[in-house]
């Protein structure tokens, strides 16, 4: 499995260096998982700029500038929360492609309106945002694969087209 998504980042590596793209992300419940994957890649350094480590709310507070008022409303799992992230490391790395992560991951945490395995992946460039929800099932282990997998395509699936 593990090789299977390398090679899927190794073919979003090639198009971003072919694009003359820059990606930054911004992790919360894969816990940095989509940069360990990345960095896995000699030369990434070559088209990934940057990547933020989110958990708690007010590290996406500090690093991110996510809007607390957001975060009050909607809760860290939530699209509002996802697209302010991805714009937060757009902005802060300066990369031109940010993707952001959040969800639950399991094995507590969910609720009948969130339950474990919903994720919310946003994407964010100089002339979009946009936020995918997805619910994932599986064990914690199952659903963060489930979740950087998801950005590895969506990101090749959105620079490929």
């Amino acid at each position: 499995m593990k090789e299977q998504l390398i090679l899927l980042a190794s073919d979003l590596g090639r198009v971003c260096q072919a694009k003359g793209l820059k990606l930054s992300l911004a992790e919360s419940c894969t816990g940095g998982g989509v940069c360990q994957l990345i960095t896995e890649i000699a030369g990434c350094s070559a088209w990934f700029e940057c990547g933020f480590v989110c958990y708690s709310n007010q590290s996406k507070i500090k690093m991110l500038n996510v809007n607390p008022e957001t975060l009050a409303k909607f809760g860290a799992v939530s699209a509002e929360t996802a697209l302010e992230m991805a714009t937060g490391a757009w902005q802060k790395s300066g990369a031109d492609v940010a993707v952001s992560v959040t969800g639950i991951a399991g094995p507590e945490g969910g609720s009948i309106e969130k339950p474990v395995g919903m994720v919310f992946i946003a994407i964010k460039t100089a002339k979009q945002v946009e936020c995918y929800q997805n619910q994932f099932v599986g064990d914690r282990a199952e659903i963060r694969e489930q979740s950087i997998r998801f950005v590895i395509k969506k990101l090749l699936e959105r620079m490929i087209n």
